[in-house]
């Protein structure tokens, strides 16, 4: 998909012949970003396209994480695939069984000669998108990870210090208590309550989510989400939604709205959500690290990654994947990430951009807005911790965002809910299995 850009003088409504003329390589890059994240991506295509006259990066927001993988799909089958796609985390087995639909990141960047080292990653980051033998397949580019938000003047106004200790599930559900006693409606709010209320809790207690090493290890993975402590942790979050101390909005992020805009006192959410609540909120806001269970863990583990990486699609020339090669190499240098992270809360994939974040004395500045970087890295990962690799992972959080909401409903109780969400996400991963042996 080589194209001319033709540079042409129009006088008068006539189209004269070219007296200039350019050629560029275009490169498509389809992403799932919209609003300020959205505006960000378009800076970072916008800044490439300028920095170079050799390539034309075109981006495409494509829907949201599930649409935009979707439409990848649909468009490789058609043949009319873009260079570069962005996939959400739970994507990364779909795409490693893709096979002839990806072209390893690790190769692009050799073929390309552009600048890459992959050691130059943060471990717990690139681990998620390498090979057992250490290879990259995809380039992190929005890694995240869940964090505790807490809106201070909304506890003030409870009559709660919002300076209270919350590192503990146990002491967050003594302040729930207070701030519902104190005339707050809405004490708790949640995103992605699968990502951070399962998956990253199985992950930040030190407990498997599945077997064979979440999934790491083969494709004949089971489900243990069911466990006693996953169990425990949701029982009490449906006391809590009985009671009027959690309030459930949605599957993905539709509470930020509610925190956003001031409503809520407390928020588990992705560190991403930095971008928008730093852009919209009128009260004074914190971000703590994400609690755990003092009865369950002496210390938490660490949590694990969200977001995204870049995929390069096969079918494409060898002019083409210079181009690509070209901007994944400039999304990753030093001073494209440290601005990113800084403006997202995203974790910077480099180690140099988190260093040259934290010599500028943004760190300082925004108090809290390492802690992502800390929760991330203070613990070497283990085989519960470094991640999930499970196919059809989009279908199944599916099911069990089902599953939840029977719990906040009262209609089933936590095991049940998790029994059943086993069950049936391991039908799922049999599939899978049998599709790709």
């Amino acid at each position: 998909m080589r194209k001319t850009l033709i540079g042409a003088l129009a006088i008068t409504g006539t189209l004269l012949a070219p007296v200039a003329a350019m050629a560029q390589t275009e490169i498509h890059f389809w992403h799932a970003f919209t609003g300020r994240l959205g505006e960000l991506v378009k800076g970072q295509v916008a800044d490439f396209n300028a920095s170079q006259s050799d390539y034309v990066v075109v981006e495409s927001h494509k829907g949201n994480y599930s649409e935009t993988l979707n439409a990848g799909i649909a468009a490789f089958r058609a043949g009319e695939q873009p260079h570069i796609l962005m996939v959400f985390e739970v994507g990364t087995a779909t795409m490693m069984a893709a096979g002839g639909a990806i072209k390893p990141v690790y190769e692009v960047m050799a073929e390309s000669g552009a600048k890459f080292d992959p050691d130059a990653y943060i471990g717990a980051v690139k681990g998620y998108y390498t090979t057992t033998d250490g290879e990259m397949l995809s380039l992190p580019f929005n890694s995240s990870t869940p964090v505790l938000w807490v809106n201070r003047d909304a506890m003030s106004a409870a009559g709660v210090d919002p300076d209270t200790d919350m590192s503990t599930w146990e002491q967050v559900d003594d302040v729930l208590g207070k701030l519902k006693a104190g005339g707050e409606d809405c004490p708790l709010v949640t995103a992605w309550q699968s990502w951070i209320h399962l998956e990253n809790f199985s992950a930040y207690h030190n407990v498997p989510f599945a077997s064979k090493d979440n999934g790491f290890a083969g494709l004949d993975t089971e489900l243990m989400l069911n466990g006693k402590p996953q169990v425990a942790h949701l029982s009490k979050m449906a006391e809590w939604a009985k009671d009027g101390k959690f309030i459930y909005t949605g599957r993905r992020n539709e509470g930020g709205a509610n925190f956003r805009s001031g409503e809520c006192a407390l928020f588990t959410e992705s560190s991403a959500g930095y971008a928008g609540i730093s852009a919209e909120a009128k009260f004074d806001f914190e971000v703590r690290p994400l609690p755990y269970w003092k009865a369950l863990a002496s210390a938490p583990q660490n949590t694990i990654i969200g977001g995204a990486s870049l995929w390069v699609m096969s079918g494409h020339d060898g002019a083409e994947y210079k181009g690509a090669g070209e901007f994944l190499s400039f999304l990753s240098s030093s001073d494209v990430q440290a601005a990113w992270h800084q403006n997202t809360g995203y974790l910077p994939i480099t180690a140099e951009a988190g260093e040259a974040t934290r010599a500028s004395g943004f760190y300082d500045k925004n108090p809290g807005t390492d802690i992502a970087v800390i929760q991330m890295t203070a613990n070497q990962p283990t085989a519960n911790s470094k991640g999930l690799r499970l196919g059809s992972f989009d279908q199944i959080r599916g099911i069990i965002d089902e599953e939840l909401e029977a719990i906040w409903s009262g209609d089933k109780s936590a095991q049940q809910a998790m029994d059943s969400a086993k069950k049936r996400g391991d039908t799922l991963l049999r599939r899978f299995e049998s599709a790709n042996r």
